[in-house]
């Protein structure tokens, strides 16, 4: 069985060999190489050919985030970047990375076992990410925000799910979207604490109010909440009025937050006044949960593979006949737009 062959790139000696030492044995990765600093892994690069790239953000000489500036326009390879801090994650998700992984330590509470084991995981994902030649990308400006006016529609709630790839297609679609939409839920696959930063970095950038959701928020016009790391994350309806709850939980469908979970409760309180987007990412979680949305009469889009960035989670959802509508990323705006007010 042949192997994906994987290069990792750490200025610490210990991690490196770490690194390489867990994925030894594993029968579908084979570490190719590994290199102290972006200089080296060029060189190695060049000789190994690598087909996931493993890249620590920090580090000296050259950070990773300049190195993905300078290498995803002339070798398109999967890069899946760590960090023990979400500063400069999203900044390398926007630059072309395919994913990331939180590095293990005393403050995150990831141990090094799991680290080792979520990132076999991963690099099996990336090794089938769908990338293409990335170039810098454009500076973002902050919008102001506009206070929503109202609008005519029968749609209370929008319902987002997304894993590896998520971060930006969930918001090249939610800037497309004016801040007189419906209240946004969003499940985006991601570990605590990075949540929070996920959603700042959106606040920032896009015309709506968006926040790492907490118990009790409502769900209203012009507002996007972001499902906490490690949290279930539900919407539930008290009189013509939607707010979510947020509680700990085992893992649905292989995770915590779970797309179902929030899919299924948007089915059971929002049906036919929700609409349900499912984007890139691997395995099912949201599938069944955009059918129940689907079967209580919601509007649901799914991704279609030529754009996502891993055709796993949209892939199950079209197969089980959850999806009304499967479009590009850059159809999905105009089509929520269309579906709000139509």
């Amino acid at each position: 069985m042949r192997k994906w062959k994987v290069l990792v790139v750490d200025d610490s000696a210990v991690f490196r060999h770490a690194v390489v030492q867990a994925m030894e044995n594993h029968p579908l990765i084979e570490v190719v190489a590994a290199a102290s600093d972006p200089y080296e892994a060029r060189d190695r690069i060049i000789e190994t050919e690598p087909e996931v790239l493993v890249l620590d953000v920090e580090m000296p000489r050259m950070n990773g985030i300049v190195f993905l500036k300078k290498l995803l326009p002339q070798y398109p390879v999967p890069v899946i970047v760590m960090s023990s801090t979400a500063e400069h994650v999203f900044e390398a998700l926007e630059c072309g990375a395919v994913d990331f992984i939180a590095k293990p330590n005393a403050r995150n509470g990831v141990d090094v076992p799991t680290f080792m084991r979520e990132l076999q995981s991963k690099i099996r994902v990336a090794a089938r990410a769908r990338i293409s030649p990335h170039s810098a990308p454009q500076s973002q400006h902050g919008h102001s925000k506009e206070q929503p006016q109202p609008a005519q529609t029968h749609i209370q709630v929008i319902a987002i799910g997304a894993s590896t790839g998520g971060t930006e297609a969930i918001l090249s679609v939610i800037k497309q979207l004016p801040p007189q939409s419906p209240g946004i839920v969003v499940v985006q696959h991601m570990p605590p604490g990075f949540t929070k930063s996920y959603a700042d970095r959106l606040n920032k950038i896009t015309a709506f109010e968006v926040k790492e959701a907490v118990t009790g928020d409502a769900v209203v016009q012009g507002k996007v909440l972001v499902a906490p790391g490690n949290m279930q994350m539900k919407v539930v309806k008290s009189g013509a009025k939607f707010h979510v709850e947020c509680f700990e939980g085992p893992k649905v469908s292989g995770h915590c937050p779970s797309v179902d979970v929030l899919f299924d409760s948007v089915a059971q309180c929002g049906g036919s006044r929700s609409i349900g987007v499912l984007l890139t990412g691997m395995g099912s979680d949201g599938a069944h949960g955009l059918l129940n949305m689907r079967k209580r009469g919601a509007r649901t889009i799914g991704q279609d593979e030529s754009s996502s960035v891993v055709y796993g989670m949209p892939k199950v959802a079209y197969e089980i006949g959850a999806v009304e509508k499967q479009l590009t990323l850059q159809q999905i705006p105009s089509a929520v737009k269309h579906l709000i007010w139509s």
